[in-house]
């Protein structure tokens, strides 16, 4: 009997010891995925939407200045448009080229008209599918060193006027879905005049080095911040006020090298969202994961916190959340979840020093999303350190972990994790190797529940 002691407590120790040596070796490779990203590089030319007409009164229709600054910018290989104070009015896109900066000087505000009319058909993805769909509101190409600063406003103007669509979505999103699954051609993904998937805010595609810092964002139509199959990306100082229905924060998706940092949310729904395409075209893309991605120094408020999911069928790897803080009530605070349709996996993530408030779960892991799936391409969860989070209190449970009994979720560690108070405890379903330390779950605590 004090032999099985003896090695219950070498085995702990050794845990232990091995979490602590991977925080610092994580701490490491947080340095060396920021020190990576490239920051865009802007020519010198500099000129104001108002030499081309634009005026402040928040009347003016400035589409046709916004454009004349960028065709400017362009022909002189790049540079930067400034937004002087005043309320600019923009029945239309701002679509980027590349080197160029659109930076909102303090009590500026860009606001855009809602007129489906005037946003053409651009490529783009909804909810994990590539798709052509109408232009979101801000929107680059194939750009690179392409930049939105300032301490200005970006408004979307959605809350009387695109939110109508989302109960209208359904039967489009359904199609974009069978689109998916049946392999139909891009070209011939048409959406548009006819149909309702809301525009994002601010979308890159096809990218790289690009900055958005400082600016405020409110009132998007769908997710505020898209960044789809790009790279080397800083997000930073940015605070939000947007709380539509599907208001994410900030979307990665396909896309690697991203910091995100300084961060106020104040969301509708999630505030940092990573995806990775959805099901078959997410598999045929297994090349492009979602990577390399580094939150920090984030105040969070919203729906949930960090999500990773649902759409990740091409897997997201190296993701690492670092001192950051909730306020206010989320539903969830780390949140990742899959199902057996999606397929790929979720691993190598790493989350430290992170302070919930009032959640409905603390830690949530599901490979059974709503219980959907046909069962055919589970997904895989494993390789997961989670330590030094604290959480106030959870109205349901504390820690869920879930994977299938074929994949199971795996080597897990949870490293002193205090919840204060929890109706449930933790619940553990097809899982293996979760390794725990210093676990502590206050006093109001209920029979772990299962997970449903």
């Amino acid at each position: 009997m004090k032999n099985n002691t003896f090695y219950f407590v070498l085995l702990l120790c050794f845990n232990v010891l091995c979490s602590q040596t991977k925080i610092v070796d994580k701490k490491i490779e947080i340095e060396k995925i920021v020190n990576s990203i490239q920051l865009p590089v802007i020519p010198n030319y500099k000129v104001s939407v108002t030499k081309f007409g634009a005026k402040g009164d928040s009347i003016t229709n400035c589409k046709s200045a916004f454009d004349k600054a960028m065709k400017a910018c362009a022909k002189k290989q790049g540079g930067t448009i400034v937004v002087p104070k005043g309320v600019y009015t923009i029945n239309g896109p701002i679509h980027f080229v590349s080197n160029v900066k659109l930076h909102l000087e303090a009590g500026a505000k860009i606001r855009f008209g809602s007129n489906p009319k005037d946003y053409p058909l651009v490529l783009t993805s909804w909810e994990g599918t590539m798709l052509y769909n109408y232009s979101p509101l801000i929107y680059g190409n194939n750009v690179e060193n392409v930049a939105v600063t300032g301490n200005g406003i970006i408004d979307g103007e959605a809350k009387d006027t695109w939110i109508k669509w989302k109960p209208l979505e359904e039967k489009d999103k359904l199609l974009s879905r069978e689109m998916n699954h049946k392999n139909i051609p891009l070209k011939e993904r048409i959406f548009g005049e006819g149909h309702y998937l809301r525009p994002q805010l601010i979308q890159f595609v096809n990218s790289k080095n690009i900055l958005i810092e400082d600016v405020k964002i409110e009132d998007s139509p769908f997710w505020c911040v898209h960044l789809l199959k790009s790279r080397s990306i800083t997000l930073r100082g940015l605070k939000y006020d947007a709380q539509n229905n599907n208001n994410d924060g900030i979307d990665p998706e396909y896309s690697s090298d991203v910091l995100i940092e300084n961060i106020k949310f104040n969301n509708g729904d999630d505030n940092v969202a990573i995806k990775a395409g959805r099901d078959n075209e997410g598999r045929d893309n297994s090349n492009s994961p979602s990577e390399n991605i580094v939150i920090r120094n984030c105040e969070f408020k919203g729906l949930h916190a960090v999500v990773i999911g649902s759409e990740m069928s091409a897997g997201v790897r190296n993701v690492y959340v670092d001192n950051c803080k909730a306020g206010g009530y989320l539903k969830r605070g780390i949140y990742i979840k899959t199902n057996s349709d999606r397929g790929g996996y979720v691993k190598d993530l790493y989350f430290s020093n992170i302070a919930l408030g009032k959640v409905e779960d603390c830690i949530y892991m599901t490979a059974n999303y709503h219980g959907e799936g046909a069962g055919l391409y589970p997904s895989k969860i494993s390789d997961i350190l989670i330590s030094n989070v604290s959480c106030e209190s959870a109205s349901n449970t504390a820690i869920v972990i879930e994977g299938f009994p074929e994949k199971k979720v795996e080597n897990v560690v949870l490293d002193k994790i205090t919840v204060k108070s929890a109706k449930n405890g933790m619940t553990l379903t097809n899982t293996q190797n979760i390794s725990v330390n210093e676990i502590i779950i206050g006093d109001k605590i209920g029979v772990p529940s299962a997970v449903k």
